[in-house]
């Protein structure tokens, strides 16, 4: 995993508990916590870091990815505004994933394994999400929704319809921005 998704973590964690916090998971997840964003890292360190976060936080791995979904979507807009440029709604910028800013992140993050999507709109008019990635976080996609949301002054009701932690081949995901 690049370095980045560990600098935003780090940063989520300080602003939202406080640099102690962040040096205790350090401590728990027996890490050095020496980050480059261009850096590459064991997965498992990342896990490692949600799962001391749960346990502190006494909350889901789940509900940590997705509180860190969220948390870092403020962060990324700020540093990559370019990517949320000529977007009106957070269905817009999800849906520019594929071909705009994972091409983009895979320039500025050499390596960067980024996850696949496959959208579709269904008949009620939400937005089907199809994810895929080895590394099976659809609760952070799920806190970037959140986020991006946030971000478009907009609502997201997310239902998980599939998810491939439970065995099934990708994960799926209805979203609908209520007006």
């Amino acid at each position: 995993m690049k370095g980045i998704v560990f600098n935003l973590l780090e940063e989520a964690v300080t602003n939202a508990h406080g640099a102690g916090v962040w040096d205790d998971l350090l401590d728990a997840a027996e890490l050095d916590g020496a980050y480059t964003s261009l850096g590459s890292y064991a997965d498992d360190e990342v896990f490692a870091l949600v799962t001391q976060a749960s346990r502190r936080l006494a909350i889901s791995p789940a509900d940590v990815l997705r509180w860190f979904g969220r948390a870092a979507m403020p962060m990324l807009a700020e540093r990559y505004q370019i990517f949320f440029d000529g977007h009106k709604s957070a269905r817009s910028f999800i849906m520019s994933v594929n071909d705009i800013i994972h091409p983009e992140v895979r320039k500025l993050y050499s390596g960067a394994g980024c996850p696949h999507f496959h959208f579709q709109n269904d008949a009620d008019g939400r937005l089907l999400i199809g994810y895929h990635s080895p590394r099976q976080l659809c609760q952070l996609a799920h806190g970037f929704i959140e986020g991006a949301s946030d971000h478009f002054g907009q609502t997201a009701i997310l239902e998980h319809l599939s998810c491939m932690s439970e065995g099934h081949p990708l994960c799926r995901m209805a979203v609908d921005w209520p007006s």
